[in-house]
C-alpha cells in the first residue's frame, strides 16, 4: 500500500511539472506520463496481494 502512495505522489509531481510546460510538446508528454503513474498507483491499490507458493 505504501508503494502505491509513493507512485501516486510522484505522478502528481510529474503531472504538475508537465502542466507548467504544456505549451510545448514535451509538456504534454510529461503530463501524460504523470497521469499514467497516478492511474497505475490507484489500480495497484485494488490488486490482490501476491500469494506465497
Amino acid at each position: 500500500m505504501t508503494v502505491s502512495w509513493i507512485v501516486i505522489t510522484l505522478g502528481i509531481i510529474v503531472s504538475l511539472l508537465g502542466y507548467y510546460l504544456t505549451p510545448h510538446a514535451w509538456g504534454y508528454g510529461i503530463l501524460g506520463y504523470g497521469l499514467a503513474h497516478i492511474v497505475l498507483g490507484i489500480l495497484d491499490m485494488f490488486r490482490d496481494p501476491s500469494r506465497s507458493k
